[in-house]
């Protein structure tokens, strides 16, 4: 074979092999390139920013006040009286100087008293038989003129006790509190069961929730009163600092967190146990920077606000003023109109 020949034999021999591997592959599955993972944008912060402006800032106590009697009668048991009978009295009720509001268990007193009572008349008659036999100068007539005193002493001790066994209205008024004791119940000495209002002498007396929340509030400080959508003025007449001390724990209590106000001008249809809305102001500043609460930061005793310096964050340490309920007075640190960020 001539050297021409066996060169185009080996070049078909080299196409088909290539053809063939070609082909095998074609028959193969084809893998699929790695996807790349989305581009993720960054979430931008969405900040709640308030500029700080200057205004006028007040802090001021409001809350619902209500008209008291300013003549009020409360009334106990200054001993132990034994067990309740009855409280013959109700809210609302009207009574009279003398009514008695309140009973307790008498029926032992009652045989005492009658006991007492047979005492003393024997005396009596033993004291007539030793002057019809011995005279008035002998001394065993006056032994009995002793008796005759002592037991009469005793009685008298006994009709005390049940004197002391009745709650007796002193004055006329009108039942605005009852103790909700219970029949059978022990009376404890000095418990309040009643109190009893004069109801042509009224005050306005509003109690808050502690001592605390007073502060501030001075003797004439004027007092903004809404009875009925209508508007009155007031003055403090009496603040914690100024109520006299008590002898009753509940009134004393009490005094501790109340204001009595006295109303200007006040309606006819005011009475025991309307209520109003007050406003005292006890603090006031004009033209001064003010930024809401929200915006001002404290830690470790620390005041400070965060500010927006272009894009960026900035602390400032600042110094607070008057606090009111919405919003704060900064003395230094901060000025009206820089960017301050809310403290979400």
């Amino acid at each position: 074979m001539s050297s021409k020949l066996t060169s185009k034999l080996l070049l078909f021999a080299a196409v088909g092999i290539i053809t063939g591997t070609l082909s095998g592959c074609s028959l193969l599955p084809v893998e699929e390139e790695d996807l790349q993972p989305p581009l993720v944008q960054p979430v931008k912060e969405t900040l709640n920013v308030i500029e700080a402006k200057r205004s006028t800032i007040a802090k001021q106590i409001t809350g619902v006040a209500t008209f008291v009697s300013d003549k009020t009668n409360y009334m106990y048991f200054k001993t132990s009286a034994g067990k309740l009978i009855s409280i013959d009295v109700k809210l609302g009720d009207k009574v009279k100087a003398g009514d008695v509001v309140a009973s307790t268990e008498t029926s032992e007193l009652e045989t005492k008293i009658r006991m007492q009572e047979i005492a003393i008349e024997k005396v009596k008659i033993s004291f007539m038989q030793e002057i019809a036999g011995k005279g008035a100068d002998d001394p065993a007539v006056r032994l009995k003129i002793l008796d005759m005193e002592s037991a009469q002493i005793q009685l008298q001790a006994l009709h005390t006790q049940v004197a002391n066994s009745r709650l007796v209205a002193l004055a006329d008024g009108i039942v605005t509190f009852v103790d909700p004791i219970k029949p059978g119940e022990d009376v404890a000495a000095y418990k309040q069961l009643v109190t009893l209002s004069d109801p042509s002498q009224i005050k306005l007396v509003y109690t808050a929730s502690s001592q605390n929340d007073l502060v501030g509030v001075e003797i004439n400080m004027d007092v903004a009163v809404k009875i009925k959508d209508k508007m009155y003025g007031g003055k403090v007449v009496q603040t914690p600092m100024s109520v006299p001390p008590s002898d009753n724990k509940t009134v004393q209590d009490k005094n501790n967190k109340s204001l009595v106000i006295d109303v200007q001008g006040l309606p006819p249809e005011a009475s025991i146990g309307t209520q109003a809305d007050i406003t005292v102001v006890t603090e006031k500043r004009d033209n001064v920077v003010v930024i809401p609460r929200a915006g001002l930061r404290s830690y470790m005793g620390r005041d400070y606000v965060q500010v927006l310096d272009g894009e960026s964050r900035k602390e400032i340490d600042v110094e607070k003023g008057i606090v009111a309920a919405t919003e704060v007075e900064i003395r230094k640190g901060i000025s009206d109109g820089q960017k301050i960020i809310m403290n979400n």
